[in-house]
């Protein structure tokens, strides 16, 4: 079995079986300690009933290790974590890798128009998974818009509705219509996720006329202030490609707490 036992086999049978699925989870593997060689499978949230999958031959380290991965999966990380032989911190017996294995972030694009086909190529190339959603069959086609991940008609906010519990910080929804009846449900839709930006786009005069209309439907002020409108970064985008450029820079700033500021005009390291 080349050095592999059955149990190490049915492990990475199931990591493959995630990887196929393209779940998101963590291998956990015992590099050093009295517990070598052992791994485990954690999960984001409860699969199934479970947290994780096999055992590091600990209940209590089982316990602090799949906690603490989960954490990392949740930031995107992988890396060693040490640990005494019953999960004890500042410890050093036991030392684990903690391989994150994550889906790719979603990027929900809300409207089939001019700036769309701009979107969803720049997405793609940033690795989202990029969904464009209308309900105007006319508009919405995979002609149209031939580099998306899916082209679905429907409502924006029934389509939210449905998958919303999907979204987290590392996702996004883009509302591009610049129409009333599809904004305004759309964004109160997007507002009760946890996703981890809303950009709508439309003039300050529109968007003044949006928070009007988002009031009258019950949103509160401080729900509001997750709304990136107008949609962007300010760098002069004229073109789409140039706008959906910008719209990504503010994705990005907003996931990693940056500002817009240039980097020839601040001090320090560039990267955390």
């Amino acid at each position: 079995m080349n050095g592999k036992t059955q149990k190490d086999i049915s492990i990475f049978d199931r990591v493959e079986e995630l990887l196929n699925e393209e779940e998101s989870f963590a291998l956990v593997t015992v590099v050093k300690g009295p517990p070598a060689g052992e791994k485990m499978i954690v999960f984001p949230d409860q699969k199934s009933g479970v947290d994780f999958e096999g055992s590091l031959g600990n209940k209590d380290l089982d316990r602090v290790v799949s906690r603490d991965a989960r954490g990392e999966l949740a930031a995107g990380r992988s890396g060693v974590r040490n640990y005494g032989e019953s999960g004890e911190a500042r410890e050093e017996t036991v030392q684990v890798f903690v391989e994150s294995f994550i889906q790719p972030p979603q990027l929900l694009i809300v409207g089939a128009v001019d700036f769309t086909a701009a979107l969803v190529k720049i997405g793609k190339v940033l690795g989202y998974r990029v969904i464009v959603c209308d309900a105007r069959e006319i508009f919405a086609t995979t002609q149209r818009f031939p580099l998306a991940d899916e082209v679905i008609v429907e409502w924006p906010n029934k389509l939210i509705e449905k998958t919303g519990q999907t979204f987290g910080p590392r996702d996004a929804v883009c509302i591009l219509t610049h129409d009333a009846k599809f904004d305004v449900p759309a964004i109160v839709s997007a507002l009760a996720t946890d996703v981890g930006y809303i950009g709508v786009m439309g003039s300050r005069k529109t968007h003044e006329d949006r928070i009007k209309r988002l009031q009258e439907v019950g949103v509160e002020k401080e729900e509001m202030e997750r709304l990136r409108s107008p949609i962007g970064l300010d760098i002069g985008s004229r073109t789409p490609e140039e706008t959906a450029i910008s719209i990504v820079a503010e994705i990005i700033a907003l996931r990693t707490g940056r500002s817009s500021t240039s980097l020839s005009e601040t001090k320090g390291p560039i990267h955390d």
